[in-house]
């Protein structure tokens, strides 16, 4: 297409929307159990008080449903950003084309909603958000499904949609294929909506439930995609000199505390180490206080100490708390995983492999004992479960080898009233919270040994119902929310 076709078809999409805009409200009344869905959906993955800026924003309703602390909309129609100035004079907007930003700013997130299959070329839309993106950016696309075509086709013919001019429809595996071309990597995506219609009591549970079970979904009318930008060098980002602080909660692993002080290598431009004792009896405060008195001066150890034996999880939060380090990784005291296996951890968070990096002790053959063949198949089961609840592969929820930035746990702990405060084990609160923030979930395999000091503090059927329910927890928050 040369370039007097591309402006003249340019001129004539801005000139359909500039028709349209005097009724749209009319238009959104008509389809407004779908752009209560969009809203929904974009409100659950953008946090309110975020900078937001929205590509195709029409008149703005979109935008001002995520609550922005500050809001940009752009919109190619002259008649659609009147209209969005007219409802929210609070927001920013703007008229431009999203195949050639011209902005200096960089934002949160960036919606770009209901906008490709307008779009003359989306390679040059989603190549030019790399100028208002920055490294914890997150791109939010929303397009509706192929499949929908002809439905929606009909809904124009007889009234019930806004007439739109002939659209791109793509797969989600053809928008991230679009996405990783412009450097942008995948954090999760998946499908919501099977009944764009208001139907008194069945339309909500069907969107709500059915709508999200495997296999069923792939029929959804709106799929989406949440991006991040691909990580750059560690030299580019700047992060040569980071920190790191190993946590490790204990409760009566005396045995264990001089292995670990010795065997931990040297992370980052600092090494901390962070023990959080539960009320041990068996001498573990003793081994720790002779520990950070037989290498004063040489090694960075801290004692912390939970007043009553009030779990794993609030060991972990403790000690982050009490952590220096710009990365954080948890260290479990029985040393199944071996702390020689903590720089593969921490590479992995400084080169933004991942924004939360778990281990997952499932890859590779485990020695006898290392794992009780109950505890296996109950790990391999809420694998399978947790995968599809958080939209990111998951194959072990309860490796205690977990590590992130201190900036991403911090986003986490702020946010952590929306699940509540349920996680006696700590993996759950960074899972769920994570998966909140869409930040990027990524897996290292480990070799799991079996503990040679102390017990375990794992009880397989008490837990497994605590699993449960924290998994139901999870579901109704990311799924039915």
């Amino acid at each position: 297409m040369t370039r007097a076709e591309r402006t003249h078809d340019k001129r004539a999409v801005r000139e359909h929307f500039d028709r349209l805009a005097p009724d749209l409200d009319r238009w959104r009344r008509k389809s407004r159990a779908y752009h209560g869905e969009l809203e929904r959906f974009c409100r659950s993955v953008v946090p309110p008080g975020a900078t937001v800026l929205e590509l195709g924003c029409g008149a703005g309703d979109l935008l001002a449903a995520v609550r922005p602390a500050r809001g940009v909309g752009i919109d190619i129609s002259p008649g659609m950003i009147e209209r969005a100035r007219e409802k929210y004079p609070t927001l920013t907007w703007r008229v431009g084309d999203a195949e050639s930003l011209d902005l200096d700013e960089t934002f949160d997130y960036v919606i770009v909603s209901d906008l490709l299959g307008h779009l003359e070329d989306i390679w040059t839309t989603f190549h030019g958000l790399r100028r208002v993106v920055r490294s914890e950016t997150r791109v939010v696309v929303t397009s509706c499904s192929y499949l929908w075509e002809p439905a929606l086709r009909l809904a124009e013919f007889i009234g019930q949609r806004i007439p739109l001019r002939q659209q791109n429809w793509l797969t989600l595996d053809e928008i991230e294929n679009l996405l990783e071309l412009c450097d942008f990597e995948v954090v999760k995506r998946g499908q919501r909506f099977l009944i764009p219609k208001n139907v008194p009591l069945v339309s909500r549970w069907v969107n709500s439930v059915v709508a999200k079970l495997p296999l069923v979904r792939r029929l959804c009318l709106i799929g989406y995609v949440v991006a991040r930008p691909r990580p750059q060098t560690r030299e580019a980002a700047g992060d040569d000199g980071l920190t790191c602080s190993v946590v490790i909660p204990c409760r009566n692993e005396a045995g264990n505390i001089a292995p670990a002080v010795a065997r931990i290598p040297d992370l980052g431009a600092q090494t901390e180490i962070v023990f959080v004792d539960g009320a041990s009896t068996d001498g573990t405060r003793e081994a720790i206080e002779a520990q950070i008195d037989l290498h004063r001066g040489k090694k960075d150890i801290k004692l912390v100490l939970q007043p009553t034996a009030t779990g794993k999880g609030d060991a972990v939060r403790l000690g982050f708390d009490a952590a220096s380090g710009d990365v954080l990784i948890i260290l479990d005291a029985d040393l199944t995983v071996e702390p020689e296996d903590l720089p593969k951890f921490y590479e992995a968070v400084v080169q933004r492999r991942g924004d939360l990096v778990n281990g997952s002790r499932l890859v590779y053959p485990m020695e006898r004992q290392a794992m009780r063949f109950l505890n296996l198949l109950g790990n391999r089961a809420f694998s399978v479960l947790f995968t599809w609840i958080l939209e990111q592969r998951t194959t072990d929820t309860l490796c205690g080898t977990k590590a992130l930035r201190r900036s991403d746990y911090l986003r986490i702990k702020a946010n952590r009233a929306f699940f509540g405060d349920f996680d006696p084990f700590g993996d759950f609160d960074l899972l769920f919270g994570a998966a909140k923030l869409n930040l990027k979930i990524v897996e290292l395999p480990v070799r799991y040994r079996p503990r040679v000091y102390g017990t375990t503090k794992i009880s397989r059927f008490r837990h497994g119902v605590l699993l449960l329910r924290m998994s139901w927890i999870a579901i109704k928050k990311l799924k039915l929310g």
